[in-house]
């Protein structure tokens, strides 16, 4: 009997292990304090967009988010809000949609043009169709956010990851506007108060391996 209820826990173990890997494709990724790589994807204009094109910025906030998820559908006006609020400030905004076309197809290149005229985006809308930099990222959830701040001209640190706010639904109920305190305490010389919050989203749709 106890060798039947170990076979079961362990086969239960195995399933679960397989369920998170399959929902959280990387569980690795970069930490607050970490350096992170520079990147080359193609924009919704068909250019390829790097930090490194951004020789006068003095910082970046990295959003993975995307066309479909109702999250980030909520959070779309917010992101726009914060590129015309920090990118003259050095802080701009810079949108990659990491998933896979295959899974959600108004998540395509097409469809991201679309969305963006319509939304009026100020910053560059990139696809990661490898997945490569979101896993080097980290990120499992869209948007997930990550705020980098320039040390040199090839050095990104980064400062806080996570949540855009604590207001998931509507942008007039956030009491704590994680990323907008975060890039202040940079803009006057200090480090965020806080640096990590859990970022609330939908999964990110990965390729099947």
């Amino acid at each position: 009997m106890k060798k039947t209820i170990l076979v079961i826990t362990g086969l239960l173990v195995t399933v679960a292990v397989l369920f998170v890997n399959a929902t959280d494709a990387n569980v690795n990724g970069y930490d607050v304090g970490d350096y992170a790589k520079d990147f080359s994807l193609k924009n919704i204009d068909g250019k390829t967009v790097s930090l490194a094109d951004y020789s006068s910025a003095k910082g970046f906030i990295v959003i993975f988010t995307c066309n479909t998820c109702p999250y980030a559908k909520a959070y779309e006006q917010r992101i726009i809000e914060l590129d015309k609020k920090y990118a003259s400030k050095g802080f701009p905004v810079i949108a990659i949609n990491p998933n896979d076309v295959s899974k959600q197809p108004d998540d395509s290149m097409e469809k991201m043009a679309e969305r963006a005229k319509d939304k009026g985006y100020t910053f560059p809308y990139l696809r990661d169709d490898s997945q490569e930099i979101t896993k080097a990222y980290g990120a499992t959830k869209t948007p997930h956010v990550y705020l980098l701040n320039k040390e040199a001209s090839d050095k990104y640190k980064v400062e806080y990851i996570g949540a855009i706010d604590d207001s998931p639904r509507e942008a007039s109920d956030a009491k704590e506007k994680y990323v907008e305190d975060a890039i202040d305490a940079l803009l006057s010389g200090k480090k965020p108060a806080v640096t990590s919050k859990r970022a609330i989203g939908c999964t990110i749709k990965w390729k099947d391996a």
